[in-house]
């Protein structure tokens, strides 16, 4: 519910064309939604700024389609769903047109007009090209919230002058997000070349020492550069989330 709609509800009360219980049963189904299998949060978007996400995996199509269409019609900015396959993306489409799919961040989303500011940007910085649909998760996020997001993948330590050739981004960029597998070794690279805010999200991608992204994850939370943070292994949602809230705090 958006606090115009809120206003005039109060408004209504106070006049008398709505009864106490009236009011308190508009507000209960307006804050949240019961659909049986799910109760979807439309306050979330008056608290945090943003619609709840569905989370795709292990959700069915129907249960995907339900809840995105519950929060199209009650929020004003960008609906998502996160982790979904193109078959569960293609059900959804086909009874929601205007949602759009990606498929290599794999997020199924309904755009809505958003500001941006050029002069506060989100730079994303991939290690490898195998990192891309994480980075690619964490673009979209970042995007889709209101940001204005550049990228620069394959830049990783094997080859470092290519992250040097991209020097002046990492001065301008006013949050950094970092995506690597391997050895996670970029993140300390780049964390030591600016004094901007770095989100580091280690990646499933590598040989077997790599564990699967725990290797790259260690690396990272043992980073010597200051102003690191570190999300979950392939988490290229919450390193977009982070970086658009710290990218708004101005």
């Amino acid at each position: 519910m958006t606090d115009a709609e809120i206003v005039a509800m109060l408004r209504r009360y106070k006049d008398g064309r709505l009864s106490e219980r009236e009011a308190v049963a508009y507000l209960e189904k307006s804050s949240v939604e019961k659909l049986g299998f799910a109760e979807v949060d439309h306050a979330r978007e008056r608290r945090q700024g943003f619609p709840e996400v569905i989370y795709g995996e292990g959700k069915t199509g129907e249960q995907v389609l339900a809840i995105m269409e519950s929060l199209a019609k009650s929020s004003a900015g960008s609906v998502m769903a996160t982790r979904m396959s193109a078959e569960k993306a293609a059900f959804v489409q086909e009874r929601l047109p205007e949602a759009e799919y990606d498929a290599v961040s794999r997020i199924l989303y309904i755009e809505r007009p958003a500001r941006r500011d050029a002069a506060h940007m989100v730079l994303i910085l991939s290690a490898g090209t195998s990192d891309i649909p994480v980075a690619e998760e964490a673009r979209l996020t970042a995007h889709l919230y209101g940001n204005v997001v550049k990228v620069h993948y394959d830049c990783g330590v094997a080859g470092i002058h290519r992250l040097f050739a991209h020097r002046a981004d990492i001065e301008a960029a006013n949050v950094i997000i970092v995506v690597a597998g391997m050895e996670g070794a970029l993140t300390s690279v780049v964390g030591g070349l600016t004094d901007k805010p770095v989100i580091a999200v280690p990646t499933s991608v590598g040989y077997g020492a790599a564990f699967h992204g725990v290797t790259a994850l260690l690396a990272m939370l043992s980073s010597c550069a200051a102003g690191v943070s570190v999300v979950n292994i392939d988490n290229g949602f919450g390193a977009g989330v982070l970086a658009s809230r710290i990218n708004h705090l101005r």
